[in-house]
């Protein structure tokens, strides 16, 4: 099951049964502005201010005194819970390429990030390797066994990460936007399956540097730019 919860809807939590739960949660990091005065013990922010509590007052604390939240009948599941059965997979791919993904999170609902459900067949790539300006990647491996190949473009830092790396269940691959290194995963024996996910940014654009394709995503407009050096025509 996927479950997806937007900015400024419902309340949630996740209660387990008599075995209880396993859960993978992903969602996007944002340090809201605000200040805080220790002395006077006072915190503000949008516009307003709170007493800041006590170092025994912690909000896991005061949530825990609360007692245990009352579960009620099941009603049915909402539109946001998604199970990864009833979505239909989407292949993809031509050549070394070839993948089918479930898009999870389109499904559920979601508007600032995404998750798929991907599976690669033995011997192929999930995606030609790109690399992102401004959306952020996250890659857990469900099932089966391979390799992460981290491949260096032209511009990349003179300290990246490069190269081909094993992956396996439950191996973790983070890719920071602006890396100017594209990750792609090819499947071992057997094949390989892995949860995608990512932020959505209509300013992004992505490079791929075996075609030095340019793809402006948030306009849809693939192409080739011809590459220069900073100073070039500046003398």
């Amino acid at each position: 099951d996927c479950l997806v919860h937007t900015a400024r809807t419902e309340a949630h939590t996740l209660c387990g049964g008599p075995d209880g739960l396993e859960v993978l949660a992903f969602g996007e990091r944002h340090r809201a502005s605000g200040a805080r005065l220790p002395r006077a013990g006072v915190s503000w922010g949008l516009g307003s201010w709170v007493r800041t509590g006590a170092e025994d007052e912690h909000p896991w604390k005061l949530e825990a005194e609360a007692g245990e939240p009352e579960v009620g009948p099941s009603t049915g599941r909402p539109a946001w819970v998604v199970n990864a059965a009833d979505v239909e997979p989407e292949p993809f791919g031509r050549g070394s390429v070839e993948s089918a993904a479930r898009d999870l999170g389109m499904v559920g609902g979601s508007v600032r990030t995404g998750l798929n459900l991907v599976t690669v067949p033995e011997g192929k790539l999930n995606v030609p390797p790109h690399c992102h300006s401004v959306e952020e990647e996250i890659f857990v491996v469900l099932k089966g066994e391979g390799q992460v190949e981290l491949a260096r473009t032209p511009a990349a830092w003179a300290d990246a990460v490069t190269g081909t790396f094993p992956v396996r269940a439950g191996s973790t691959v983070a890719r920071p936007a602006g890396t100017r290194v594209a990750p792609s995963f090819g499947a071992g024996a057997g094949g390989l399956t892995l949860l995608s996910y990512g932020t959505r940014d209509a300013g992004d654009i992505a490079y791929y540097p075996r075609s030095n394709k340019v793809n402006f995503r948030g306009i849809g407009l693939m192409t080739r730019l011809e590459r220069l050096d900073y100073w070039d025509g500046e003398d």
